[in-house]
Formats: structure tokens, sequence, C-alpha cells
């Protein structure tokens, strides 16, 4: 294992730098830095847009295997009071891609040192919050060509304690999908209601309506929630609304369960529609593939924790949280693993700080798996 790298100041550095979708380009020269001044030998790096591929040749090269991280903040200004908290105003590492970033240098590091006898590919991957960047990554012609026999990832867990990892077979993390409805009616002065059609009264019917899709149209035994998360209607108080606009998420279990939902909105929005005499526009937005974690992958990494590191393992239930990286785990077998970094603060929220105590665990512990995954052929 690879010493004397100070893993700790390299996520404090890339917290405080975070750079929205597609927008990562202080990250993308941060990273690509660190990576040049690795041993050059056996690697070879490709960028593309904001995200970068890193090719690690190995002793024998039988397989390529991957490893992702996403490296994009979150719109949130940050609330933390730490020392080393975002420079970029109204930006925010609140979902961890610090700490995947920082510990898939300290992997690269350690098997750029210590050569496996397979090769690997890791891929820092723009925009995991929004619009999507694992979608078209995995379809780029550098990924064509560098295609992974398997894959992996992780994603921080506030809600774990370090020295735990939590994961399980199959699904992991639900369907998800953004959701925007834009209303258009008439508005007006407030004495003369009858002259209009409100907006705000339409928007406030919808709401109620879209709560009735999970309770009435899927299956009580799947799951499904939609959440209306931000409304916005209006101008001043004694003036009817003209528009209104409902910004929120859907997510399911299933990937039929999430075309049923949309199905159901489009109709219910053509009933506010009718009923209010207005115009109404949808849009979904970014939609992710649920997270399916291959059976056989996922059981042998499970098993390597269990028999070969002190790392306790909890075979968690699926979440209805939403990864991009499902697009990936959808052409190529592999899975994705909770890391507990223990926060009394959740992913998104403007307190969150893990433990940086997880760093290390994390880099030991996935270069462990490597060494014994990539050593057996």
């Amino acid at each position: 294992m690879v010493a004397n790298t100070d893993y700790v100041q390299i996520r404090r550095e890339l917290h405080q730098i975070p750079e929205l979708g597609f927008q990562e380009f202080k990250t993308q020269t941060y990273l690509l830095n660190y990576i040049h001044a690795l041993p050059s030998e056996r690697i070879e790096i490709k960028t593309w847009k904001t995200g970068i591929f890193v090719k690690v040749k190995g002793r024998k090269s039988a397989r390529l295997i991957g490893y992702r991280a996403d490296i994009d903040g979150l719109p949130i200004t940050e609330e933390t009071g730490l020392p080393f908290s975002s420079s970029h105003e109204q930006a925010m590492h609140a979902c961890g891609h610090d700490f995947h970033m920082t510990i898939a240098l300290g992997v690269l590091t350690n098997i750029v040192e210590i050569p496996i006898d397979d090769d690997m590919l890791f891929i820092f991957q723009p925009a995991e919050e929004g619009p999507g960047g694992a979608e078209p990554m995995l379809k780029s012609d550098i990924m064509q060509e560098w295609m992974p026999d398997m894959i992996m990832a992780l994603h921080v867990a506030p809600e774990y304690p370090v020295g735990t990892i939590a994961v399980k077979p199959g699904l992991l993390f639900a369907n998800t999908s953004e959701l925007f409805i834009d209303l258009k009616g008439k508005g007006g002065h407030a004495a003369y209601p009858h002259q209009t059609n409100d907006m705000v009264v339409a928007a406030c019917s919808l709401v109620t309506q879209l709560q009735s899709i999970v309770a009435r149209n899927i299956d009580p035994l799947d799951s499904a929630v939609v959440t209306i998360g931000k409304i916005t209607g209006g101008t001043v108080q004694n003036v009817i609304a003209e528009s209104a606009r409902l910004e929120g998420t859907m997510r399911t279990l299933s990937a039929e369960s999430m075309t049923k939902v949309k199905d159901r909105v489009k109709a219910l929005v053509k009933g506010i529609e009718a009923g209010y005499e207005c115009e109404c526009t949808i849009d979904f937005g970014s939609g992710y593939y649920q997270v399916y974690n291959e059976e056989a992958a996922t059981k042998e990494f499970m098993d390597f924790i269990r028999q070969n590191t002190t790392i306790e393992l909890i075979e968690c239930k699926e979440a209805m949280t939403g990864e991009d990286f499902g697009y990936m785990l959808k052409e190529i077998p592999g899975f994705m693993f909770w890391l507990g970094v223990h926060s009394p603060y959740g992913l998104h929220h403007s307190k969150l700080n893990p433990d940086e105590d997880a760093l290390q665990t994390a880099i030991t512990m996935i270069t462990s798996y490597l060494q014994f995954k990539g050593n057996n052929n």
C-alpha cells in the first residue's frame, strides 16, 4: 500500500471547488494534475468533456476492471462553517463526491505503484447530479474502446458508521425522474376572479391529484413516490396568477412503474387543462435507470469483505435514491455499495460533513479487493 499521501488534504481541496454538471473545469484540472504526477509507464489518460478516463495496464491484461467516481457538486449553499468550506457561491459537495474522487485517486495510486494482473479503468464521471453523465459517457467512443468486463462504484452513506459498508445483490437504487410542470392561464385583478383563470388554484389542485398516483395506481406491493418540492406562481398578493410552475421528482422500484407514473401524470395534467381552461407543459427532465447489482459479482465482493477484512458488512434494503451509475450497470456486470461515513446530516444537506477517517478505510479495502479480483483470472 502506498503511504505518505495526504488524502484528507486532497479531499478538503476538492471540497472547496464544487462545480455543477459539465462545468467541472477546476475539478478536472485538479484531478489531471494529480494523475499526471503519478508514474506514467503504465498509464494512459483520455478526457471526455469534463470527465477523465485513466487506463492502467496490468501484468497480464486478461480483463479490464472498471472503477467509477462521480465528480460534480450540487447547487446548495454550504452551511458547515468548516475552514475548508466551498469557495464557490451556491455550490457544495453535499453528496460526498469529494470523498468519491479522493478514494478513487487513492486506489489509482496504489494500483499504479503495485500492479495487478488485470488492466484497470478509472472513470471520473461528470454530471451525476444532473443532467446525467453516465449514459453519454458510456456511449462515448473512448468507453466503447475501453469497455470494462466488470465495474464497481461506491456512494457515501451518512447513516452508517465508519468501518461499515452496506450492499445487496439485485436492486439497490430506484428508477428516478425529474418532473417540471408549467401552467399558463389568465391573470387579473384579485377583485375580478371571474375574469381570470387562476394558476395558483390550478397548481394546488394538481399537487393534490398527483399524490393520488401512488395511492391508487401503483401496486401496494411495489413502491413509488411522487414529490413536489417547489411551487412558484404569481407576482403580488392582489393579482391573480397567470402562471405557475411545479418542480419535483418521481421514484419507483421498477421501470414498469415509472412508465405508469409518467402516464398518470400526463393524464392528470390533461384534466387540469380541461378543468381550469389553461395550457400545461410537462418536462420529465433527467431520468436515471435503476442501480441493479449483478448477483455473482456482488456476492463475491461480499464474501471477500467477510473473509478478508475487518469491515462490518451490512446486507441492506433497496433505497429510493437515484444514481446514474445504473446506466453503466445496465450494460456492464458489477455493483455499487454504500460506504459508512457517519454524519448527523444526510445527503444533499447543507451541513453534511462526512467523517474523514472513512477515506483511508475505503482506499485500503478497495485496493485489497482489486488485488484479489485482479490477480485471480
